[in-house]
């Protein structure tokens, strides 16, 4: 039976992602057979999480998915090895604003409806006695979270790491590092977050380094006794249907955003996914019903995607034949009219709906989102209710007459009115779909 733990911190910028990464590396180099999780919608750390273990990182939410869904996604995870280390997201307890922990989509529900032990990572510089009143408050705070140990992050010396033991021990908790302070081990970070791990040439290097800074300061006999069965679940469910049964995968650098997780269970229901990579001017495949622009980073590339006249070529016939044409958030602006870069400069794209976007004016759009469809589409009926999640800067410049795709609200409810557009066969948004609602 596979055992999992997940890796949770107190606030962001702890150090749970170079935590996390090390351990699977080192894990894996000393040959216990890992496979990774994200918590959350994150795109970017499950592609390093993949690079560490070979083996392909699913995102387990529990806001956004059914639990169903989450049951099963976490039981394929299981099914690839003997260990599944979770990344948490944010602090342990944060979340939707407004809600209890208990259901806000923090890291803590989520270890709570998982069943799974929590493996602490805590930022300690300029820190020492303090860590004790934090620890106590974290493991108290809800006594039904289940607590493995806690990892100590930018450590000292030896008096450094004294204190922090007996901070440790006041606490009643095991400690299963303390890692230095190793700055050559920072991974470079855009505005979507961490730079891709496809993007990292030297990335075998940068898994070295952390082994070789922090090999001796894990305790990983300690972390694997310290997870957690994993109890039995069915894996036969499917998130979202196919959007076709032979579907054109936009993939590279520019459309990097779909979860592997939606393409491995398209595949089980008996789709066959066939890559192309505008960013080299191919066209999606002819013979496909169906295209997928997922998100990425179209606005860092726009000048050589307007350039592209195969690929823009390609997505105008695949609509003209009538097969579906779906983006989501940077596929979406590239199905758009025009999109304007960092420069202020205006690139036309594929003009397939009537939508204008730019990347000059920026402002955050960030959040869990709530989808009634208004019009058929792949992935239901009028009035099917959908979840995911909204993170960009683009912003929108115009959007024509044409139908409204969805009708959104927030994770609180509020409504946040009509949403992204349709045009025949050509549909998207900036929303990011993981799962039916119900």
């Amino acid at each position: 039976m596979a055992h999992g733990l997940i890796i949770a911190a107190p606030a962001s910028g702890s150090g749970k992602t170079l935590t996390t990464l090390s351990l699977l590396s080192l894990l894996k180099a000393r040959g216990i057979d890992v496979v990774g999780c994200k918590a959350g919608p994150d795109y970017i750390d499950p592609g390093f999480h993949a690079a560490a273990t070979g083996k392909p990182c699913f995102n387990l939410d529990i806001w956004a998915m059914r639990r169903e869904g989450l049951d099963g996604l976490l039981a394929r995870q299981a099914s690839r090895g003997d260990l599944v280390v979770v990344e948490g997201v944010m602090g342990l307890f944060d979340g939707i604003p407004g809600f209890s922990a208990r259901e806000n989509g923090s890291t803590a529900e989520l270890a709570r409806a998982l069943g799974l032990p929590i493996l602490l990572v805590m930022n300690v510089k300029g820190m020492g006695a303090t860590a004790a009143a934090l620890l106590q408050g974290i493991v108290t705070h809800d006594p039904s979270l289940q607590f493995a140990g806690v990892i100590f992050n930018q450590v000292g010396g030896p008096g450094h790491r004294d204190i922090l033991a007996r901070a440790a021990a006041e606490a009643g908790l095991t400690v299963f590092g303390c890692l230095p302070r190793v700055a050559e081990l920072a991974v470079p970070e855009r505005h979507l977050g961490l730079v891709q791990a496809r993007e990292h040439a030297a990335l075998d290097d940068f898994f070295a380094a952390a082994r070789a800074a922090f090999g001796d300061a894990l305790e990983l006999e300690g972390i694997v006794a310290a997870a957690g069965e994993i109890a039995a679940r069915p894996a036969n469910s499917v998130l979202l249907p196919p959007l076709g049964q032979r579907i054109a995968l936009a993939e590279d650098a520019a459309f990097a955003f779909s979860y592997p997780f939606h393409l491995e269970q398209w595949r089980a229901a008996g789709a066959e996914i066939l890559p192309f990579a505008p960013l080299a001017d191919q066209a999606p495949d002819a013979s496909a019903d169906a295209v997928f622009l997922p998100g990425g980073y179209p606005e860092l590339h726009a000048g050589r995607l307007a350039g592209n006249r195969r690929f823009l070529d390609g997505l105008r016939a695949a609509a003209a034949r009538g097969a579906v044409v779906y983006g989501e958030c940077g596929g979406y602006m590239t199905l758009g009219s025009h999109l304007t870069d960092a420069a202020g400069v205006q690139h036309q794209m594929a003009g397939l709906l009537p939508v204008a976007t730019s990347f000059a004016t920026r402002r955050l759009h960030l959040g869990y989102r709530a989808a009634e469809l208004l019009a058929a589409a792949p992935f239901g009926t009028p009035g099917t209710t959908l979840r995911g999640h909204e993170f960009h800067y683009a912003t929108i410049l115009h959007e024509g007459d044409a139908p409204a795709l969805f009708r959104l609200t927030d994770a609180r409810g509020r409504d946040l009115g009509p949403a992204g557009r349709r045009v025949g066969p050509v549909m998207g948004s900036f929303m990011h779909l993981i799962d039916r609602a119900a």
